[in-house]
């Protein structure tokens, strides 16, 4: 990432903090010893600040270089996986929440770990859509009770899931075969087949005891924003 483009993204934290009402131009200027024109030719986009000086803004404003880092070029660079020599590759356990709001799996949510033959996995094919190619492509949940009843018989309480999140289009996976999918919902997720009608989500459940949801679709998203992504295998035990 390019020094200008983290000099960009320091100057639009530093104004959300000035629009919200938690910083001024001149306190910023007072905090780090700067002339307030200075501060200002900055937050105009008139000049650049040195290393130095944007070593001083972050460090009075509690910021650090990871904070100006775009996640998806984090997500490209690192990864907490152990390196994988042999034929089987690691995916990593982790709970629904941070499976569908999380492009990566950091150490912190990791809750056990399987292998699976890098064979099988590579022949899974993607369909990604908005800002999903950038996520960490296959990682895994378990079932539970809600879910296992509303998808009863394909799933029972406990199961592993395999999660392709680089699949979150609509388009079957095979021809006549409905695909299961993990759909974001309240900031975590459930597991259901999905279908769109006008500008809802119909969430359909396996069991005809279950009921069918409805999930509206803001103006502003896509179906491809709530489609977390396809579940590819199912496993007993972890």
């Amino acid at each position: 990432m390019k020094f200008k483009v983290l000099q960009d993204n320091l100057r639009k934290i530093l104004w959300e903090r000035i629009e919200s009402g938690e910083l001024t131009g001149l306190r910023l200027a007072q905090q780090t010893g700067f002339k307030q024109a200075h501060i200002s030719n900055f937050l105009n986009r008139k000049r650049g600040l040195s290393i130095e000086g944007m070593d001083k803004v972050l460090s009075v404003q509690r910021l650090s270089v990871l904070d100006l880092l775009d996640p998806a070029e984090v997500n490209k660079r690192a990864s907490i996986l152990p390196p994988s020599s042999d034929e089987f590759e690691n995916v990593l356990l982790t709970d629904p929440s941070a499976a569908a709001t999380r492009p990566l799996i950091t150490a912190d949510l990791v809750l056990g770990m399987l292998k699976f033959r890098k064979s099988f996995l590579r022949k899974l094919k993607p369909l990604p859509e908005g800002p999903h190619a950038s996520w960490h492509r296959f990682v895994l949940i378990k079932t539970d009770p809600k879910d296992a009843a509303a998808m009863h018989p394909r799933l029972i309480p406990g199961a592993t899931l395999l999660v392709d999140r680089h699949y979150n289009s609509l388009k079957p996976y095979r021809k006549g075969e409905l695909n299961m999918y993990v759909v974001l919902k309240n900031d975590t997720c459930t597991v259901r087949y999905v279908e769109q009608a006008g500008n809802e989500l119909i969430l359909r459940p396996h069991s005809p005891a279950a009921p069918v949801e409805i999930l509206p679709i803001p103006e502003n998203k896509t179906p491809a924003d709530f489609l977390i992504g396809r579940i590819c295998q199912i496993s007993l035990e972890i």
